[in-house]
This record gives C-alpha cells, structure tokens and sequence, in this order.
C-alpha cells in the first residue's frame, strides 16, 4: 500500500444524487478489481465533524486510463468541496486496500449482488471480466429504489446485450416514486427472483455489497436459499 498525490480530472452525475470523479493514475499504480482507495483533501476551505477523509470503491477497471470512484452526495463538508473543487485540484489517495476481489477458481461462476452504491467495485469487476473474455459466468443483481437512482445502469444492461457469459437483473422497489418506465423486476432481491436466475445455488461464490441492512438481508436470503455460508463475501457501504 502507497500513498499518492493525485489530480482531479472531471465528474459527472452518473445518477439523481451520485457523482464519479475520475482522477489521474499515476504510473505504478496498480489494484486488483474490488479493490478501495482513502482519499484524503488537501487544505480544504471547510470541514466538519466527519473530517477529510473517505474510504470510496475503485470504479474503474484496472485496463481504463484513469481512477474512477462514484459515490452518493450527502451534504457534508468533504462532498460539498468535492463537488465544487476546481478540476486539476490535489488530493491524497492511500491505497488499494481491501480482499473483496473474485475468486480464482473460475470453475465456479461469480453472483454480485449490489444495493444502490454498492454497486461500484462490481462495475470494475464486470468491466474487467468483459476485457478478459469472462472466464466464468457472472450474474449481477442490482437493487435501487428508482432507475433514477441507478449509477451505471445503461452500461451494466448494455454489457448482458448478447453475452452468455454475464447477465444483469435489476430491481425496483419504489418504482412509484419514479418518472420512467421500467419493465424488469420490481420488489427485492429474494429465494424466489434467485431461483429465477440461479438454477444451482450451491454452484457459485457470492459476493454482497451494499448499505449495512441490504446487506445483512442478503445474507439471509442466500443462506435462506441453501448458499453455504462459506460461499459469501461481503462489504458493507455506510454512510457513503
């Protein structure tokens, strides 16, 4: 683990409320997929309580030319000059840091099953998996409230467009509170909508990523389900 000086070099709404920051990488750096960084501001015209440092998830994959995170924007000192910090500011980022990473023994297929932000170490997962011609099969299960909630929503469907190999289901449980259509499932990730999607639970590794309670639930479900215990891996995101 490192510590490096780096340059924030755009962002952008990926969703209602959450933002990427792509960031330079500097040359020796080097992650595995699923993989985080603490990122630390430099001098900040204000902080808080909650202080100027964050634990945020490699979005990026490790073949893509920059470091890429995304993350909710609560109204906290540390967003606040984030979103508002001019492009080319310094920032310090320790890292990587962290295990929740694919498992090696491609025999066994990969399920992500990701809440709202907990989606961003799958993302560098699956684009990663993509370039490498995905060895295994993986199945994303992706859970929000909205599609207006949904970082990275088109690209993730687009990916399953014609893969055998990998396949997005995405679910909606406020669809009521929303302004699209949507005709995928709808609810929560539960035995039944695995049963659906997963003909031999016992066959894959699990891994869970979420707000705590998604993922305590989760767990439940797949352990409900029949999944060995042993079979899952997880990481919670509180307080983004």
């Amino acid at each position: 683990m490192s510590t490096y000086t780096v340059k924030l070099l755009r962002r952008e709404e990926v969703a209602e409320g959450t933002m990427s920051f792509y960031f330079e990488k500097p040359a020796s750096f080097q992650f595995k997929p699923g993989q985080y960084v603490d990122c630390s501001l430099i001098d900040p015209p204000e902080t808080d309580a909650e202080g100027n440092i964050r634990t945020f998830s490699i979005a990026s994959a490790p073949a893509e030319k920059d470091l890429m995170v995304a993350t909710r924007m609560r109204d906290t000192a540390f967003k606040r000059v984030l979103k508002t910090m001019p492009l080319g500011t310094q920032l310090k980022m320790e890292g990587p840091l962290g295990s929740f990473t694919i498992h090696s023994n491609v025999s066994r297929p990969a399920v992500f099953l990701a809440g709202g932000i907990g989606i961003t170490p799958f993302r560098s997962m699956i684009i990663n998996a993509v370039r490498e011609g995905l060895a295994r099969p993986v199945v994303l299960f992706y859970s929000n409230r909205r599609p207006e909630d949904s970082a990275f929503l088109e690209e993730l469907q687009q990916i399953g467009n014609g893969n055998k190999n990998y396949q997005t289901i995405c679910v909606m449980s406020k669809m009521e509170k929303s302004q699209r259509s949507w005709h995928g499932a709808t609810g929560y990730i539960d035995k039944a909508l695995l049963a659906r999607f997963i003909p031999d639970v016992a066959a894959p590794i699990y891994y869970v990523a979420g707000p705590p309670a998604m993922v305590t639930a989760t767990k439940e479900t797949l352990t409900g389900a029949g999944v060995n215990e042993d079979d899952i891996r997880s990481e919670d995101f509180a307080g983004y």
